[in-house]
């Protein structure tokens, strides 16, 4: 089970996470474990797979909300990364950064 030092070793701003969370550890941990199992992230990728930009945006704006909340910078910063090139409809390596994501997410799925 991840624990806070582990998120703190890899860095989350766990201080943070756990003031929006009036300090419960438990529930803190809790609230990171359903986060980094949300499904969007999955739909995040078909929708990038079949070229849907403006739900690829959407999902993407969503979980950077979440994950934000829970402190997960390392995370929130590639998703924030990506929320932007999708906003703006850069041209961008979508999947590699989707790639990214979801390796940094497996990162801390597997704490």
């Amino acid at each position: 089970m991840i624990t806070i030092e582990e998120l703190k070793k890899n860095g989350a701003d766990v201080e943070t996470g756990l003031s929006r969370c009036v300090g419960k550890e438990d529930l803190y941990l809790k609230l990171v474990n359903i986060g980094l199992g949300d499904t969007k992230f999955e739909e995040l990728g078909t929708a990038l797979k079949s070229d849907d930009l403006s739900h690829a945006f959407e999902l993407c704006h969503a979980l950077k909300g979440v994950i934000g909340n829970l402190a997960i910078t390392p995370l929130f910063d590639a998703l924030s990364n990506l929320t932007e090139k999708l906003r703006n409809r850069e041209p961008a390596d979508y999947a590699g950064m989707y790639s990214d994501i979801i390796a940094i997410r497996s990162k801390f799925r597997e704490l």
